[in-house]
């Protein structure tokens, strides 16, 4: 058994470290993780992972320094090989927050037909949307076919959702467009078609790099699409809201600067340009926030009940990934070790945006 790491502060090294094999306490189940999407939303796991807190989902091997070394959490899809749990049998198969690993241990409560809970301790005060996984023997219409798409899309388009869902709650701040930086990112594809689909919406704006400009204006989901070096031809005169997913704070300042007053809220979510981040974002306090995802989804969650927050984003999810999967190839990485190989490709944002990848376990 194995599991992929990273250093935490130079996360573009990474070893493959082995897992000790240890017998499974009461309530315990040990799955065989099949396969999982890795994007560059997983990298904003790794910059983001003391802030908000992703390295404590997974700790590293007994054999690791934890403050050196971190384990990036992934999407994915698992077997039960091995269950020492009266609810869970041998060959559940599930879907959820897995490590990059060939194996790891879990903790079912609150079991239901359709999904439960990890409680593993060290998990039990983190958020509970990255703790719930999907029971697919009790999932309607499962089809494993459609695995690749899920792994890729589901995760970011749940973000894509409860971004949309914010502004709308907000009135869009008396916006009237939403400037998206890193409009080629699947995340931003996600909110770009549930800003579009509205009919009473404020005008959906992307930005992007020169190389993605055409095969994302080919999709035809923002309402204007520009590249990075064309931001002048945004009308600055607009109330507008920006939605940073790219972390590039030099630009952020500069749009910000040029709307003047206009600036209604920023909102900051990824770090696709992790590389230039860390300047200080010249926006009062008042106007800005990082959009904590999992905070918003336990807040809906709470207030609509998980059966419909499930339906409403599964809706949200269904439509959104089919307006973009023409535009989608997947490209499969045999193992750990072929995931070792192309990690750095990720991190420094050599993967073109419309190449899904899946790292297959055998």
């Amino acid at each position: 058994m194995k599991q992929f790491q990273v250093r935490k502060k130079q996360f573009v090294d990474s070893e493959i470290s082995t897992i000790q094999d240890k017998a499974l306490a009461e309530g315990e189940v040990l799955v065989k993780i099949d396969r999982f999407a890795y994007t560059a939303n997983n990298i904003t796991y790794a910059v983001a992972g003391d802030m908000i807190g992703y390295w404590q989902f997974f700790p590293p091997t007994e054999d690791k320094d934890t403050e050196e070394w971190g384990v990036i959490p992934v999407w994915g899809f698992a077997d039960v090989v091995s269950s020492n749990h009266d609810a869970i049998p041998v060959g559940d198969r599930f879907y959820g927050y897995f490590p990059p690993a060939t194996h790891t241990v879990m903790r079912p409560v609150k079991v239901g037909p359709s999904q439960f809970l990890d409680g593993s301790a060290h998990r039990r005060a983190l958020p509970a949307g990255y703790n719930l996984y999907r029971r697919l023997s009790g999932e309607p219409g499962y089809d494993k076919k459609y695995d690749n798409a899920r792994m890729v899309f589901y995760p970011l388009h749940l973000t894509a959702f409860c971004i949309v869902d914010s502004l709308q709650e907000h009135d869009w701040y008396g916006a009237s467009q939403v400037v998206v930086l890193s409009a080629s990112s699947k995340t931003s594809l996600g909110l770009a078609v549930g800003i579009h689909d509205l009919d009473d919406g404020p005008q959906a704006i992307g930005m992007t790099s020169t190389k993605n400009l055409d095969t994302t204006n080919e999709l035809g989901v923002y309402d204007q699409l520009v590249s990075y070096d064309q931001w002048d031809s945004i009308d600055m005169s607009q109330p507008t809201v920006i939605v940073d997913m790219s972390g590039n704070i030099e630009l952020v300042n500069q749009l910000a600067e040029k709307l003047e007053g206009k600036l209604a809220y920023l909102i900051q979510v990824g770090m696709t340009h992790w590389d230039k981040a860390g300047q200080k974002v010249n926006v009062e306090k008042s106007k800005k926030e990082f959009f904590f995802a999992p905070g918003h989804m336990q807040m809906r969650i709470k207030q609509w009940g998980p059966e419909e927050f499930n339906k409403k984003t599964l809706a949200y999810y269904m439509n959104s990934s089919s307006k973009i999967s023409q535009w989608m190839s997947y490209k499969t990485i045999e193992g750990l070790e072929g995931l070792a190989e192309i990690h750095r490709d990720v991190c420094l944002g050599n993967i073109p945006a419309n190449q899904g990848l899946v790292v297959e376990l055998s």
